[in-house]
């Protein structure tokens, strides 16, 4: 007989949940599907670490994406995601080259060179976009003992600036790191919004352009919590288990991880969050376009708006919508648009804007 659990709470609300500010996607709750997703497969027993039923369903539905030899890892977060793909692609004295403002150089902690053993090669952009040209000023010396060998390029699709890039632009990438006898890895904490912004699948820049391994973000798009390590090249991540195991990133309960990526990606709502929070972004833009004395520093092509103006009414105007600085001595910030972001919250953030302007 099923015992009956009662459904009482005692927990309450500590937020307002009509606030909702640009600071990050990270800030939105969850969506409901997701929630009802949960759910779902809440109830009863599934095996652990795993072997759940929702675990291997979820291998179908990125083969739907990423092709038949795609292998899907659930992992809890992006940091784990990105430390856990490139250890499997590097040797102990192995360097990853990536763009000087990409993530995994500088809002992980150090993690990937304290944790994976591993050293960042960097490269300044002028975008946050790495090119070949640009990988060769970091991709020499494999035979130098003095220097860490570089086996890996690492880029964001979409870059920490905002910027997205074509399939043929990755393509080109690919195809030069391989004749280097590089792999190549991809952070794609946001990949639907690049996806959203291009009209293309998500395929059409990652396995069908060779990329080797993706780190897949869920959170930014509407999960409760969990990202996803997807293996494309079949000839490498031969040890990707157990990298993920000793790397923190093994959940017992995993099927609440795949069970939100099968809401997210079986249909559609990974599109429909993707190309909301876009949308906002552009509305956002063109509100400030008309805002004088404000500057927007990249092409917004995802769902982050990067502007410069005064230092005095960034701080007046963080006291009515959270948001951060980017680089605060040049007056720099970043306005960051969310699946649940609704185009009354753009419109009221966009005259608090011109009313501290004009003050």
């Amino acid at each position: 007989m099923t015992p009956a659990f009662p459904t009482r709470t005692d927990a309450r609300r500590h937020h307002d949940p009509s606030v909702r500010g640009f600071a990050s996607d990270n800030y939105a709750g969850a969506h409901p599907e997701i929630l009802a997703a949960l759910a779902l497969a809440n109830g009863g027993h599934q095996v652990a670490y795993g072997e759940d039923e929702y675990t291997d369903h979820l291998q179908r539905v990125m083969h739907s994406h990423f092709g038949p030899t795609a292998e899907v890892f659930p992992v809890f977060n992006g940091t784990g995601a990105n430390v856990t793909a490139l250890q499997a692609l590097t040797d102990r004295w192995g360097a990853v080259i990536c763009a000087e403002s990409a993530h995994i150089n500088v809002d992980e902690g150090g993690a990937p060179e304290r944790m994976a053993g591993l050293k960042l090669l960097t490269v300044p952009t002028p975008d946050g976009k790495l090119t070949p040209e640009l990988i060769d000023r970091q991709a020499f010396g494999w035979d130098d003992e003095h220097r860490a060998m570089p086996q890996v390029v690492s880029i964001a699709q979409n870059t920490e600036l905002g910027t997205v890039y074509t399939p043929d632009e990755i393509r080109a990438i690919v195809e030069h790191a391989h004749g280097l006898g590089m792999k190549v890895h991809v952070d794609g904490a946001r990949l639907a919004n690049a996806a959203a912004s291009l009209n293309v699948p998500m395929r059409a820049f990652t396995n069908a352009v060779g990329v080797d391994v993706l780190s897949y973000g869920g959170t930014k798009n509407g999960l409760v919590f969990g990202e996803a390590l997807v293996v494309l090249n079949p000839d490498v991540g031969h040890h990707m288990k157990h990298l993920r195991k000793m790397s923190m990133q093994l959940a017992s309960k995993m099927r609440f991880v795949s069970v939100q990526f099968e809401a997210l990606l079986a249909k559609d709502l990974w599109l429909r969050n993707a190309r909301h929070a876009n949308a906002m972004a552009q509305r956002l833009a063109e509100g400030v376009r008309a805002v004088d004395g404000v500057e927007i520093l990249y092409p917004v092509q995802a769902n982050a708006v990067f502007a410069r103006l005064p230092h005095d009414v960034s701080v007046r105007l963080q006291k009515r919508f959270r948001f951060y600085f980017w680089d605060e001595a040049a007056g720099d910030v970043r306005w960051m648009c969310s699946f649940d972001t609704m185009e009354d919250d753009v419109d009221a953030f966009v005259l608090a804007l011109k009313e501290e302007m004009s003050r």
